[in-house]
């Protein structure tokens, strides 16, 4: 039982670090925004960045690496518009690999975790 119990706590604080990863990629992008004319809903981009890394941790939890890139594929298509900017762009793909970088090592540190304790309960 401590097994499960233990499992669940290391899954739902991967998940909470992947949500909470918003305020660091923020902080990363932060002084490139002033270079950048932002367009779109005010906030979407946050959204977007949350549910992406959710989607990264949880193609890694159940070793689907190669999905991944239909999260990038599908970001570029519905900017590809304002990727004619090479700012834009450049901000866009600094925001989207530290977002997917971030996800994919909280995603391999949880499956080491998970898989050096499977023996240990």
């Amino acid at each position: 039982m401590v097994r499960v119990y233990f499992k669940i706590a290391i899954l739902v604080s991967a998940y909470l670090a992947v949500i909470a990863g918003a305020y660091f990629i923020r902080l990363m992008l932060r002084r490139y925004e002033e270079e950048v004319e932002m367009s779109g809903l005010r906030g979407a981009g946050t959204i977007i960045g949350i549910i992406e890394r959710v989607m990264v941790l949880t193609f890694v939890l159940v070793d689907q690496y190669t999905a991944i890139t239909v999260i990038f594929a599908a970001k570029s298509i519905a900017r590809f518009n304002e990727l004619k900017d090479r700012k834009m762009a450049e901000y866009y793909l600094i925001g989207t690999l530290l977002s997917i970088t971030f996800a994919l090592l909280v995603g391999v540190v949880v499956r080491a975790i998970l898989a050096g304790y499977e023996g240990a309960f």
